[in-house]
C-alpha cells in the first residue's frame, strides 16, 4: 500500500499565499513524477504543476509565475507554494504520484484532496 497525505489548504484572501504539502508513505521503492491537480465545483480535474524525480517542472499557464512546485526526494514529499492567489484558484487540490513499489508494482496514487478557498 502507498498513501499520499496532503495538508496546507485553507481560506485566504485574494493576493495572499498558501503552501501545500504532500507526503508519500508505504511500500515505496522510488517515486517518479509527482504533481498537483485541482478540481473546482462543476469543472473537470486539471493539472496545476508537476515535477520529475530529477526536478524538471511543468505548470499550467494559469499559474505560471505565481505557483512553484518543489520536492524533497529523501522525504518523499512534494510542495506547492501558491502566491498572489486569485478567486479562480479556489478548488480542491489533489496530490498525485507515480510510484515504484517494493513489491514490483508501478502505481499511480492520489491523495484525498485539500480545499483551497480564495475570497475576493
Amino acid at each position: 500500500q502507498v498513501q499520499l497525505v496532503e495538508s496546507g489548504g485553507g481560506l485566504v484572501q485574494a493576493g495572499g499565499s498558501l503552501r501545500l504539502f504532500c507526503a508519500a508513505s508505504g511500500s515505496i521503492f522510488s517515486i517518479n513524477a509527482m504533481g498537483w491537480y485541482r478540481q473546482a465545483p462543476g469543472k473537470q480535474r486539471e493539472l496545476v504543476a508537476s515535477i520529475t524525480s530529477g526536478g524538471s517542472t511543468n505548470y499550467a499557464d494559469s499559474v505560471k509565475g505565481r505557483f512553484t512546485i518543489s520536492r524533497d526526494n529523501a522525504k518523499n514529499t512534494v510542495y506547492l507554494q501558491m502566491n498572489n492567489l486569485k478567486p479562480e484558484d479556489t478548488a480542491v487540490y489533489y496530490c498525485n504520484a507515480y510510484v515504484d513499489t517494493t513489491w514490483l508494482k508501478y502505481l499511480e496514487v492520489w491523495g484525498q484532496g485539500t480545499l483551497v478557498t480564495v475570497s475576493s
